[in-house]
């Protein structure tokens, strides 16, 4: 397994753009499942649900995170609107790793 995408730098919902006009980003989004750094319009409840998805982005081979337009971490707390929007921003492929639920979990609960 490939070690889980280490951000370098940041860029904008605005930059996605040029950069995929220019050839820059290189490999295809990963979305991750991160540990939920700010409240977002009342739904963030940290303590109830920690986590959130995120997505990476390669751009001239360094791995980058998306930043909101206040300068936080983009995320989001539905993996289908995540989906949804990078289909919106023209992407089509796109991986998923979620590093933090054990392995497993899913069929345990289905038990």
């Amino acid at each position: 397994m490939l070690p889980p995408p280490l951000p370098s730098g940041t860029i904008r919902q605005t930059d996605i753009a040029p950069l995929v006009a220019s050839y820059r980003l290189t490999y295809q989004p990963v979305v991750a499942r991160v540990r939920r750094t700010s409240q977002g319009g009342g739904f963030g409840d940290q303590a109830r649900i920690p986590f959130t998805w995120t997505v990476y982005f390669m751009v001239d081979g360094v791995w980058v995170s998306l930043e909101s337009a206040r300068g936080l971490r983009r995320e989001w707390g539905s993996l289908d609107k995540l989906e949804a929007w990078l289909r919106g921003q023209g992407f089509d492929v796109f991986w998923v790793r979620n590093d933090i639920d054990p392995v497993g979990q899913a069929e345990a609960d289905l038990e």
